[in-house]
């Protein structure tokens, strides 16, 4: 077979080939439009909203502190002869309570010897105003011995002449020697170290037989009436907040919770006490202190409540002002750019917010959402202005279309 009857060969197939593929898309039945088409609206979630007044609460972590921190030491030196055994690292001691001893013998001597010192001082005292009354009777003699009867001594010599000098001498011996010996006396009850508040006992350096010179550090101890928690909030937060004015007010109520830590609800209460006036050097926030009253949980008012442990982290939920004429709302439902979705005559509508406040939960608006507004909580692929939506409770859902 030559090549032209192959070339023949191959033309005839492909020519029958598409005639055939002709015949078929041209003998193909074409689809009948029947009924309605039907333009479904998405179906959404929405909530109500309402305007009034709403009370925010502001989220802030902090760490605990003790108001009343001490550091033991002693005025003066010895050795330690007894210690009380509350005087112990986790130990609680009441005010006044002896903590520990610093051998007195020493200082009971010197306090006796300043008393004899004065009493010494006393009795010159005694004598000199003896010699007192023989000057002046020598000085009225001077005196009617005068031809002119008048003193013919100057100021300065009827000074000697009564022995004004020798008697504030003694005057000023015996209040030194007072003085000593009222410094001994305050050196014998230094010898007594007792604790200065209701306290709980951090640290403890010395025990019995310790040698101590003043100044030492003898242990750390810690109020137990009150801590504080050093919070930091934003600079913008500050104006929401009440700070006490004076010693009887209480600031902003203020609930501590520590989950990590604490069983699941527990909380503790305490209120804000004052702003300490400079800022967080890191962090550049404000930073304000909460006072929380028997941290340790001692009363029976406390019985079963979490303890405060100094230096811990906590998260601290402040009660602020309350803010009059603002819709809250959801913070999940703050769209991008501070927008909001609602529903309205079944179309949806993005409505821009003027935003007052944020807090853990909500936001508080003051402009773009009113009374009775429905806000889209579900989450929509497609968001366009005008796009129809229906709920759930709608029977004829609007938007469709036949």
């Amino acid at each position: 077979m030559n090549n032209k009857k192959v070339l023949y060969i191959c033309l005839a197939i492909l020519a029958a080939g598409a005639l055939i593929t002709v015949l078929i898309f041209s003998t193909e039945p074409e689809a009948q439009s029947e009924g309605a088409s039907i333009e479904t609206a998405i179906l959404v979630d929405v909530v109500s909203t309402e305007k009034g007044t709403n009370t925010p609460t502001i989220v802030a972590t902090g760490t605990v502190q003790p108001v009343e921190d001490v550091i033991l030491s002693p005025l003066v030196p010895g050795q330690i002869i007894r210690r009380d055994p509350a005087f112990t690292p986790g130990g609680f001691v009441k005010k006044g309570e002896v903590l520990l001893q610093i051998d007195p013998s020493d200082y009971r001597n010197t306090l006796e010897l300043r008393k004899s010192e004065l009493l010494q001082s006393e009795t010159a005292l005694a004598t000199e105003m003896g010699r007192q009354q023989i000057a002046e009777q020598d000085l009225e003699l001077i005196n009617n011995d005068s031809l002119f009867g008048d003193n013919p001594l100057s100021d300065n010599e009827t000074q000697l002449v009564l022995r004004q000098p020798q008697l504030n001498a003694v005057k000023a011996n015996i209040e030194a020697a007072r003085a000593n010996m009222n410094q001994a006396r305050l050196n014998l009850e230094r010898t007594t170290i007792r604790a200065p508040f209701d306290a709980h006992i951090l640290t403890q350096n010395v025990t019995v037989g310790s040698q101590v010179s003043q100044g030492d550090a003898l242990g750390r101890i810690v109020g137990t009436d009150s801590y504080w928690v050093i919070a930091t909030v934003p600079t913008s937060r500050l104006r929401y907040l009440k700070f006490p004015s004076s010693g009887n007010e209480k600031g902003s109520g203020v609930e501590i919770e520590n989950p990590s830590a604490w069983p699941q609800g527990a909380t503790r209460k305490g209120y804000l006490d004052r702003q300490i006036g400079a800022l967080d050097d890191q962090t550049r926030l404000a930073r304000v202190l909460v006072r929380v009253h028997d941290p340790l949980a001692t009363g029976t008012e406390l019985e079963g409540k979490p303890k405060l442990m100094i230096g811990t982290f906590v998260e601290v939920n402040i009660e602020a002002d309350s803010i009059s004429d603002v819709v809250r709302l959801d913070r999940d439902l703050v769209r991008t750019d501070q927008t909001a979705w609602v529903m309205k005559d079944g179309l949806l509508e993005i409505r821009e917010l003027d935003i007052v406040l944020i807090d853990k939960q909500y936001a508080y608006i003051r402009e773009g959402l009113n009374d009775g507004d429905k806000v889209v909580t579900t989450n929509l692929s497609t968001v366009t202005n005008g796009i129809a939506l229906r709920t759930g409770s709608d029977g004829n859902p609007k938007g469709e279309t036949k």
